[in-house]
């Protein structure tokens, strides 16, 4: 199969290639790769080598992502390529994120949205990996789902440049944006080899500019990164940057890959968090990873009442009206899309 030529670089002269597609920003020497280890410099030339090579493929619902306001109870077609620009310690897909081999199937985006229809989903998702580092085989898959009516979602860590950001958009319809120990740059330096989070926040505001859906998550670290300041303060740039409706979803740690010495994080952390991001003004903050507890639910938030129950990624309760209102008080509560039927005999794997 011949080498796919990526999007977003130029040439630097002397056989070099500079690569626009996330912050690193790489400057590429000839036959090397860049940060990734998934593009290419082949005789001056950017090439992407994980094109159509699916690592994994599976059916998933849409909470899982996690989205909560966007087209609930819908089912995604959820694809992953290896390769990562961040090298995250604690990272829970690290055997495809971390592998250097260019491994996967042959699954190219015609593919990719017929067995979403044929397993009857309403969209697909770029996951597991960062969609950032297969940008080409997201594009080009995007565009196809598109076509046939499907939406289309990534699960990123942010780290694009603005650049990239604006070339998807025309066909992404929401994102998860991934934060981790509460934005500290200093966190990110140490557990994931990132220089600065400010590229974050530019992505962010780029996906604002462009009206794709945000919803963003951040995983709280004990010991490392669970600050609850950084965690208020995280929040307070939501709201004045994205808006007090944005959904924030802290995300409870569990040992993983190099860094198994850390306990998982404690309910009453993710309590104090959830409490802090409410008190900076979201109006929307959910617990994640422990099924069962109150705050995975969605309340009104002018009169409190609970409008939507969940358990894991299952809705179990469905309390708004047809118009999307709080029943008691009749507060809209922003959900982009509708509620859909799917059944949870799901998530499964293709492959």
């Amino acid at each position: 199969m011949p080498l796919h030529e990526a999007m977003l670089y130029e040439k630097a002269g002397d056989s070099k290639v500079k690569c626009s597609l996330c912050a690193r920003r790489c400057l590429i020497n000839e036959s090397g790769t860049g940060f990734c280890l998934v593009r290419k410099n082949e005789g001056g030339s950017l090439f992407s080598l994980n094109y159509s090579k699916a690592i994994s493929a599976c059916i998933d619902h849409i909470e899982k992502k996690p989205l909560s306001h966007f087209n609930p109870g819908s089912l995604v077609m959820s694809i992953a390529t290896v390769g990562c620009n961040f090298r995250c310690q604690f990272c829970d897909n690290w055997m495809i994120s971390q592998e250097k081999e260019i491994a996967g199937h042959h699954f190219p985006p015609e593919e990719v949205v017929k067995a979403a229809r044929d397993n009857g989903c309403q969209g697909v998702s770029y996951t597991y990996t960062e969609p950032t580092i297969f940008f080409e085989y997201a594009y080009d898959t995007a565009k196809l789902a598109r076509q046939v009516g499907f939406f289309n979602t990534f699960v990123t860590n942010g780290y694009m440049t603005p650049k990239a950001v604006k070339t998807i958009a025309p066909y992404l319809d929401a994102a998860t944006v991934d934060f981790k120990g509460g934005a500290d740059p200093e966190f990110y330096k140490v557990f994931s080899a990132v220089p600065s989070v400010e590229p974050i926040f530019e992505a962010l505001k780029e996906m604002k500019r462009n009206e794709i859906h945000i919803e963003v998550t951040n995983l709280v670290v004990p010991k490392t990164g669970d600050s609850i300041e950084r965690i208020k303060g995280l929040a307070t740039w939501l709201k004045d940057a994205l808006g007090k409706d944005t959904p924030f979803h802290l995300l409870r740690f569990h040992p993983d890959y190099k860094l198994t010495t850390i306990p998982a994080t404690s309910i009453e952390t993710l309590e104090k968090a959830y409490a802090a991001a409410k008190d900076a003004g979201l109006n929307y903050v959910y617990i994640g990873n422990v099924p069962g507890h109150s705050c995975e639910n969605t309340y009104c938030p002018n009169c409190n009442e609970l409008v939507i129950k969940r358990y894991g990624f299952e809705i179990t309760k469905w309390n708004l009206t047809k118009d999307l209102r709080c029943p008691v008080c009749g507060h809209d509560v922003p959900i982009k899309g509708k509620l859909h039927a799917s059944g949870y005999g799901y998530p499964y794997a293709l492959f």
